[in-house]
């Protein structure tokens, strides 16, 4: 891929930018100008940058030298303005060769933009903690978190404020925000397992069907729909937020079971006829059933194929996994929820609804 960034400086990875931006410029007029401000530093939330999954690419939108600054509410209500300002007209015109001005594209994306004088529109966003994650998460996890909470989160959302980097935490908070965010309470956890295997189990059979009816248009799409929903356990499995689609199959490239995995899932997804997309599917299907069986969380479950009904469609038990997953839940507002509803990523996959706090929110009545 092209290194070209538009800006005639070699590519370097935004996190490493945006460190630089902290270290090179921010601090060191925090330090001199406000002595003593209480704050912390980090670059999290959107952007592949965050994900780590930027490339040369990225950097013709929404992608620089940025940052969040968080202060107290008291001290963000008094100083931020006046902050912002004062970093708009003494921030370096760049760091390590980028500009820290940006414009926007007629879409309203961000772009830098090499400035010409003072003041610079630049990347540093200041905020409170509970305003920033209400607004980006629908959630404040500075209050204990309910299982619902964790439901309506699209787990997108999740991976990208505990990726990224805090540069410092002088409220000290951050880190035990991101350790509390880190992966899903236990229970919350074995609800999604068992919902997921019981999306498996709900069309792991009909690729074979279309196939023997002469559909291999319709076996081809429900097999890359097996093939997503297992990369989908698999995350869950190896306890990982699944990242939004752009970037799923290469987060999936970094799990452990990938190496074996993805050949099988490749070839399944160019077979030519649906017995040899089976042929395929097969070992994917063993495979995630031991690697359940590996987690120890119920007893063993059988991990080989059988028949669907004396039919020539060779399946996973997976209503079985799905069964006995959900039956080892004990939180009592856990088994509360409706059974087979699991995570808003699990029912929905609308961007026009997982990307919007508004639209998240609502959702809460399908718990009730």
């Amino acid at each position: 891929m092209s290194e070209d960034t538009g800006v005639g400086v070699p590519f370097m990875k935004g996190l490493e930018l945006s460190e630089a931006l902290y270290d090179d410029a921010v601090k060191p007029i925090l330090d001199e100008h406000y002595p003593g401000l209480r704050y912390s530093a980090v670059h999290i939330g959107s952007g592949s940058d965050v994900l780590g999954f930027d490339t040369a690419q990225s950097t013709d939108h929404d992608w620089g030298p940025k940052l969040l600054l968080f202060l107290e509410d008291s001290e963000h209500e008094q100083k931020a303005g006046e902050i912002s300002t004062y970093l708009s007209h003494n921030l370096p015109h760049t760091i390590r060769g980028f500009p820290t001005n940006f414009g926007k594209h007629d879409d309203e994306t961000s772009v830098m933009v090499q400035p010409k004088e003072y003041p610079i529109n630049h990347g540093v966003r200041i905020e409170t903690i509970s305003g920033y994650f209400e607004n980006y998460l629908g959630i404040n996890p500075q209050k204990e978190l309910t299982v619902i909470d964790w439901l309506i989160v699209p787990e997108q959302f999740l991976r990208s404020v505990t990726s990224g980097k805090v540069f410092y935490d002088g409220l000290n908070e951050l880190e035990s925000i991101r350790t509390e965010l880190e992966y899903y309470p236990h229970d919350v956890w074995l609800y999604l397992l068992s919902n997921q295997w019981r999306r498996l189990s709900q069309e792991i059979h009909f690729m074979g069907r279309c196939g023997q009816v002469g559909d291999d248009l319709g076996s081809r799409l429900i097999a890359a729909r097996l093939v997503h929903d297992i990369m989908k356990l698999c995350f869950l499995m190896e306890k990982k937020y699944a990242p939004y689609i752009k970037w799923f199959g290469t987060a999936f490239s970094q799990l452990s079971c990938s190496g074996e995995l993805t050949p099988h899932l490749l070839q399944s997804l160019t077979a030519e006829n649906w017995e040899e997309r089976q042929k395929r599917l097969v070992p994917t299907y063993e495979y995630v059933a031991r690697m359940h069986n590996e987690l120890g969380i119920t007893d063993s479950i059988e991990d080989k194929v059988s028949s669907f009904h004396n039919r020539p469609f060779l399946i996973i038990q997976a209503e079985d996994f799905a069964e006995v997953i959900y039956s080892q839940i004990k939180d009592d507002k856990v088994k509360s929820l409706p059974k087979w509803l699991g995570s808003v990523d699990q029912f929905s996959d609308s961007t026009d609804v997982l990307a919007y706090q508004d639209k998240l929110r609502k959702l809460r009545i399908l718990y009730k």
